[in-house]
């Protein structure tokens, strides 16, 4: 893609491209005439949707029942887990009942947290400086508010921040390959297994590595990869890096594999790709409310069949009549 393509879109734009690519399968004449003034009334509306790859239907929603799955995903239909109890005895006991149900491991961290999401929850937090704070699946972190600064602990998963204005205080995200200061604005900040991705959204946000003395300013639309020895290159920000908060995964020209990983982080068990597909690339938008549907919309774009051998282990596959 160009940079002017590959410049990240707003939040309330993205959810109209969303909502006009889940409607227009089946759409009637007046439907299509208010869908191009849409697209035609702002270069933004134009570029998102190039952006979610409908423009040369590369990729086409499920039409009927799977439609109205991924509208219902829409609406921010989230579930909350309790809090566990205090003491070893609780953490012990549930992550026991975790791993007999077939959960990842968690480290101990993520039990301790003061806030965490269960696989496949998302949360939302306001803090007491009027920081907005989503939760991604999966995600734990520690709030440790002080006289001197605002700082967030994230131990696992993904957050995106939004933060609050009129307090002094510097507000910073921590992990362990670096901390984040933002500078008024809103970014998400991802633990991967390289390091700690920061993508921001809005404004600027100083990137510091652990063991580095430097810190780098990142603006608006700009990415980069924090390892504890130092960042990585700054690249431009993923297309539609921040759709997970309105419950969709949206991606461009990528590798099977790496969206079966990406939806296998919503659900509990192994979800895997066999080697002969995994190169296979994909465009499109995925709901992560209902994972099961994202994999069979895969099913009439890609030759490919999913492999369901228990409740807990999925595979897809290729497809058996596929011609090689």
């Amino acid at each position: 893609m160009s940079p002017v393509n590959s410049r990240p879109v707003s939040a309330h734009v993205l959810d109209a491209a969303i909502a006009w690519q889940l409607s227009m399968d089946g759409a009637n004449p007046v439907q299509r005439a208010e869908f191009a003034k849409w697209h035609a009334a702002h270069e933004e509306h134009a570029r998102a949707w190039r952006q979610l790859g409908m423009l040369d239907q590369r990729f086409s929603v499920a039409s009927g029942p799977a439609r109205s799955a991924l509208l219902q995903s829409r609406e921010g239909i989230r579930r909350r887990v309790r809090k566990l109890g205090s003491g070893v005895a609780s953490v012990v006991a549930v992550i026991g009942l975790a791993l007999f149900a077939g959960e990842r491991y968690l480290p101990l961290d993520y039990w301790l947290a003061d806030q965490r999401t269960a696989t496949g929850e998302q949360r939302t937090l306001r803090l007491s400086d009027g920081t907005l704070i989503n939760l991604n699946t999966h995600s734990a972190l520690d709030v440790r508010f002080d006289a001197r600064q605002r700082l967030i602990v994230l131990q696992e998963g993904e957050i995106l921040v939004e933060t609050g204005h009129g307090d002094p205080r510097p507000f910073i995200v921590e992990t362990r390959e670096g901390s984040m200061r933002a500078l008024g604005t809103r970014f998400l900040v991802k633990r991967e297994e390289q390091g700690t991705r920061l993508s921001v959204l809005q404004s600027a946000v100083a990137a510091h590595a652990e063991a580095s003395p430097q810190e780098q300013i990142l603006r608006e639309g700009q990415q980069v990869l924090i390892r504890n020895n130092g960042l990585g290159p700054i690249l431009a920000v993923n297309m539609g890096a921040d759709a997970w908060t309105r419950g969709m995964l949206v991606v461009d020209n990528a590798r099977l594999e790496d969206l079966v990983r990406e939806i296998g982080r919503y659900r509990p068990g192994h979800l895997g790709v066999a080697p002969q597909v995994a190169d296979l690339r994909i465009t499109g938008s995925f709901p992560l409310h209902d994972t099961d549907l994202a994999l069979n919309t895969l099913l009439p774009t890609l030759p490919v069949q999913i492999e369901q051998h228990t409740q807990w282990w999925v595979t897809v596959a290729a497809r058996v009549d596929a011609k090689p």
